[in-house]
């Protein structure tokens, strides 16, 4: 019987704290405001869910890098627009001997270049870089691509937040299923421990069978404590979940027990997770980001041509001759070629740097479909493996309350002991506990193949 009762504490265990049990760490909530009665909110798994994404700091925080990507294509496609900029300076120089020539006899001097301290200028600017030989569409492609990207890790932060949604979800079904099952079984001692006593009272049993039924009592009530803390913590990791507060009433709409679909085959969840899972199709677009990139480095040993004008408005303006110190306007257009002949090396380096880094995803994402293909496998047999678990311990709980009953009658009957009653109800209740288990590692298993195959 000892040995059952440790059992039965390690099924709550894995209940409670194995693969159904989120994390620890519980977000704080306030109290209910004084005299408020407590809201209930009654929550289905896509209401479940829906809420998580919506509360989701992680979600957040990626939606904000896939706006930063947004944001670095327009900068990219704008690098190949027109630059135009205002100027405008003031610079006080020393003062200088003018220098004129002479003029009509009796005139004074024509002044060319007079002592004008006082240099006042600005300018309208205009630069516009004609052709780069694919540099700004290389960059604009490579953003593009690291903004799909970005939107792929979007979908995959939203993929995990599903799964530990449905996680929180039926952790808290299953932690409610073995209170309802703990505590059946504490009225099932209850109402054995009162014909116990009945019996001792017109002295059909001893008075050491009394204390055997308490015992057994007390250690039921312990399992009840625990179950009732399991779900109690349940309920926080999914109100850390879902943002719900803490003077929020959680009802949940579903029951553990229920059909589990049958899995496809092994080939067809592959092909399913191969075209479906953000985390792939977010390596592949960074690699062709990482190639559009290596187009743009490359093209740092073509020319760029610049398209460049200009409006100036200064006092005295320098190409204003003679110099006179006063507002004068000029203007310029030109075309400029910058082309590098020698750069140290330095682009032949950053085309192997980047290139690198594409092989590096490359290799990645190889490696991505390698643990994709045990992934899968392994969410397959685990479902496979928890659908045949139901089926058997049905047929256990079955047959352990089929046997509790009949002993319970042959000890009515002066048939058999009370040690065997308790080691009936013992028995049934590690079947019962076992079939919970195996429900919910039945919808933990279809939840994370879900979440391995994209869905």
């Amino acid at each position: 019987m000892k040995h059952a009762l440790l059992r039965q504490t390690a099924v709550l265990s894995l209940i409670a704290a194995g693969g159904l049990a989120g994390p620890s760490p519980v977000s704080a909530q306030g109290p209910a405001a004084a005299g408020t009665p407590p809201t209930t909110i009654h929550l289905t798994l896509p209401q479940t869910i829906d809420l998580a994404l919506q509360t989701s700091h992680r979600v957040g925080e990626i939606e904000a890098r896939q706006e930063a990507a947004t944001a670095a294509v327009a900068s990219r496609s704008a690098a190949d627009m027109p630059f135009i900029s205002l100027l405008a300076g003031y610079t006080r120089t020393n003062h200088v001997e003018e220098f004129g020539i002479p003029a009509a006899p009796g005139s004074p001097p024509k002044i060319i270049y007079p002592d004008v301290p006082d240099n006042w200028r600005s300018r309208v600017d205009m630069q516009w870089p004609i052709c780069t030989f694919g540099r700004v569409a290389s960059l604009e492609r490579a953003a593009k691509a690291e903004q799909a990207a970005a939107g792929k890790d979007v979908s995959t932060v939203k993929a995990d937040m599903r799964l530990e949604a449905a996680r929180a979800f039926w952790a808290l079904i299953t932690a409610n299923e073995a209170v309802r099952v703990v505590d059946e079984a504490m009225k099932l001692v209850d109402a054995h421990l009162r014909d116990v006593n009945n019996m001792r009272d017109v002295g059909l049993v001893a008075p050491n069978d009394v204390l055997s039924v308490e015992a057994q009592r007390s250690r039921e009530q312990v399992l009840l404590i625990e179950a009732r803390n399991a779900r109690d913590v349940a309920e926080a990791d999914l109100r850390r979940v879902t943002g719900l507060p803490a003077e929020t009433a959680v009802v949940l709409e579903a029951t553990i027990d229920g059909p589990i679909a049958d899995a496809p085959t092994f080939d067809q969840l592959f092909a399913e997770a191969q075209a479906n899972r953000s985390e792939r199709q977010a390596l592949e677009n960074r690699a062709t980001g990482l190639g559009e990139r290596r187009a743009a480095v490359a093209a740092g040993l073509h020319p760029i041509i610049t398209l460049g004008a200009g409006f100036d408005y200064a006092k005295p303006n320098p190409r204003i001759f003679p110099r006179e110190d006063a507002w004068k306007d000029s203007w310029d257009v030109g075309v400029n070629v910058a082309w590098p002949l020698w750069d140290g090396g330095r682009v032949k380096a950053d085309v192997a740097e980047v290139s690198a880094n594409r092989r590096a995803i490359e290799q990645r994402l190889a490696e991505f479909d390698s643990y994709l293909a045990f992934d899968v496998r392994q969410r397959r047999l685990d479902l496979e493996a928890a659908r045949a678990s139901i089926a058997a311990a049905t047929d256990e709980v079955a047959a352990a309350t089929e046997a509790r009953r009949v002993v319970s009658e042959r000890f009515k009957a002066g048939l058999v002991t009370n040690t065997e009653v308790l080691d009936a109800q013992q028995a049934m209740l590690f079947a019962q506990l076992d079939r919970t288990r195996a429900l919910a590692a039945a919808r933990l298993s279809q939840a994370r193949l879900d979440r391995v195959v994209g869905r």
